[in-house]
């Protein structure tokens, strides 16, 4: 079969790859992320062939203490390597489909069959009348932004502030507004991704580099700071400022792994007393965090890897009653041999790319 491959930094092309097995009778194989079941194994109680289905990128084993108690990228049976986690983190992950070795090295999706292990757990039954392409960002982005809205207490007549307008900060936001949030904030630079957020999430909008942002959200909320505070930009944060080449060169001299321009942000705007919830992507050690805004304003700081099948039944249910709309954001279509092009688009943010959709076989 095809499958996208990674060959070094900058470097993805499209391989011909061994077709995945079942290795063991809780799996099946499927088409891409949203797809067909072509193969089950014998345990498997929810799935048969033929079957449409969209895979969580976070595989949960579903017996552990973890996925009992509903924090399923945090699972202690699906990652294939452990130890790595530990050295990092101090604990292993779950596994997680195309990350890193850290998250269990499983291969990804981009490809035109996956082996989807734990299957009754990680894949679900796309209800009738959602198309493919709705589907398809309830595997990641939509939960991962609903889990901060929710986990981040987002209730009736708050005020809150979302950093990222790629997919995951868009979806936050729309999850705040269906949660009861009174008004929500949504911070980047990109136009294009601020005029999509504002039209089809309904959110507010503000370009980071057209203003200063804690003075703009201070005007906007009576001079306390929002509520809630998320941030969904992660590792590779961008800013106008001097942190930003400060951050640059820490981290090209190895003295840190992530750019932190938006949890430091996200932090100081915060109200006294309120919650910032981390939903971007880190690998490890940052500088220069405001420890001390945390405690002197008496915050509550969380974060989480997506808890996927807490969320997706939800999602998928509220996305064929209407209440979420998500094709929006597949700003691009392209066949697996032209996947390489898509990525480049997205890391360079050209050609108004916020996700591509890739489809084997067309």
């Amino acid at each position: 079969m095809k499958a996208l491959c990674w060959e070094g930094v900058n470097k993805l092309s499209v391989e011909q790859v061994p077709d995945p097995v079942l290795r063991n009778d809780q799996e099946v194989i499927g088409h891409e992320f949203v797809g067909e079941v072509v193969e089950v194994g014998s345990a498997v109680r929810r799935h048969s062939v033929g079957d449409r289905v969209v895979v969580c990128s976070f595989v949960g084993c579903g017996r552990c203490w973890y996925c009992t108690h509903d924090l399923w990228s945090l699972c202690d049976n699906t990652n294939t390597n452990p130890g790595i986690g530990q050295a990092l983190f101090g604990a292993d992950t779950g596994g997680i489909f195309g990350y890193s070795h850290a998250m269990g090295g499983l291969r990804g999706s981009h490809a035109e069959y996956v082996r989807v292990p734990s299957a009754d757990y990680g894949a679900f039954t796309i209800p009738e009348g959602v198309d493919d392409a709705s589907a398809l960002f309830v595997s990641d982005s939509v939960p991962t932004g609903w889990m901060g809205a929710d986990l981040g207490g987002v209730k009736p007549g708050d005020v809150v502030a979302v950093w990222g307008c790629g997919a995951v900060g868009p979806m936050a936001a729309r999850a705040a507004i269906l949660l009861g949030a009174e008004r929500v904030i949504s911070i980047d630079r990109i136009p294009e991704r601020l005029e999509m957020t504002e039209r089809f999430v309904g959110s507010e909008v503000i370009d980071y580099t057209s203003t200063d942002v804690g003075a703009e959200l201070r005007e906007r909320t009576g001079g306390r700071g929002p509520d809630v505070c998320i941030e969904a930009v992660g590792m590779e944060a961008h800013s106008d400022g001097p942190m930003h080449l400060y951050d640059q060169v820490k981290q090209q001299l190895r003295l840190q792994t992530d750019h932190p321009t938006a949890v430091r942000q996200a932090v100081h705007a915060c109200r006294k007393g309120g919650t910032v919830f981390v939903l971007g992507v880190f690998a490890g050690a940052v500088d220069k965090f405001p420890l001390g805004a945390v405690i002197n304003k008496g915050l509550t700081l969380r974060g989480a890897q997506m808890h996927g099948r807490r969320y997706i039944p939800m999602l998928l249910d509220r996305t064929a009653a209407g209440e979420l709309s998500t094709s929006h954001l597949a700003t691009h279509r392209v066949t697996l041999d032209e996947a390489p092009t898509a990525y480049d688009m997205f890391k360079h943010k050209s050609d108004g790319c916020v996700r591509a959709v890739i489809r084997p076989g067309h």
